[in-house]
């Protein structure tokens, strides 16, 4: 039988752990909130009458898509960051025909912005309409993933085009990178400010990524080229142009993980994002 002595003893002994234990969980740092910021979808021309089977495999090859050339804007916490530069290059202009174009350092007026207000510039992938636009913005500092960026250096040197990446768009990148203003990213979920993270997987060129943003409507994700049209969620199927369709895949996957509504993950040509997202001024919708 315990003493009344040792029973006391006990009893103290466990209420002082349970006071510990308290004061332990009260002392643990809380969590920093992650930065919102606002997001805005910029169209600055499109494409009539695209077979939707050259993005959608397995589509209908009679059925046709206008869809739109975008760019998308990442405001807040001292940052004015574009994802993706579009393309200003006379040939590409001619060979391709866009409609309703605008320079992409023009476009961005729409929002009040002067190309020098650009801070930093996220290219998701080298294909010529995603980057050919990177030396129109004079002060802006570039991120790019590392693999993606030396890879097609390197086959510059020998290939002036390489299935949508060319040479005259690889060689400001390069001259950006000496001049000391490129900053590479070193492979998937890195943090390029808080709030701000790029991805890789989707493989849509040798080390494509996208872009997840904190919002106040929780996680948008900027899935560029690594998704074409919101069909390719909504059906489950890889874009076209893949160099693996499994990858692109587990990427969409993943993109439907991190969203509350799958709307909010913006494909790189639909034009659909301009009408299922506010619409305040002609040619940028607000992504909320």
């Amino acid at each position: 039988m315990v003493s009344r002595t040792s029973l006391v003893a006990c009893l103290t002994a466990i209420a002082a752990c349970h006071v510990g234990s308290t004061s332990q969980v009260a002392d643990r740092p809380i969590e920093p909130a992650r930065p919102e910021y606002e997001v805005y979808a910029i169209q600055y021309g499109g494409l009539n009458g695209v077979p939707v089977n050259a993005l959608v495999p397995g589509a209908e090859p009679a059925r046709r898509v206008d869809t739109a050339f975008m760019m998308w804007l990442i405001r807040g916490h001292g940052h004015t960051i574009l994802v993706d530069a579009g393309f200003y290059r006379k040939h590409f202009i001619d060979d391709w025909h866009p409609v309703d174009y605008v320079e992409p350092s023009l476009a961005i007026a729409r929002l009040g912005l002067r190309p020098e207000d650009i801070t930093d510039l996220i290219i998701t992938h080298l294909h010529w309409d995603h980057a050919d636009g990177v030396d129109l913005f004079p002060r802006a500092r570039v991120w790019i993933q590392q693999d993606e960026l030396r890879h097609y250096a390197s086959e510059a040197q020998d290939k002036p085009s390489n299935a949508g990446v060319f040479a005259e768009d690889v060689r400001p990148l390069l001259e950006l990178e000496r001049r000391g203003r490129v900053t590479l990213i070193d492979g998937d979920g890195q943090t390029i400010f808080p709030g701000i993270v790029a991805y890789t997987g989707g493989k849509h060129t040798f080390q494509s990524q996208f872009v997840g943003v904190n919002t106040s409507a929780g996680t948008v994700v900027l899935a560029s080229d690594n998704v074409y049209l919101y069909e390719n969620i909504e059906r489950h199927v890889p874009i076209t142009a893949t160099l693996d369709a499994a990858s692109n895949l587990r990427a969409q996957d993943r993109m439907k993980q991190m969203v509350a509504d799958p709307r909010y993950i913006i494909p790189g040509h639909d034009a659909l994002v301009m009408t299922r997202f506010p619409h305040p001024i002609p040619g940028v919708a607000r992504i909320q």
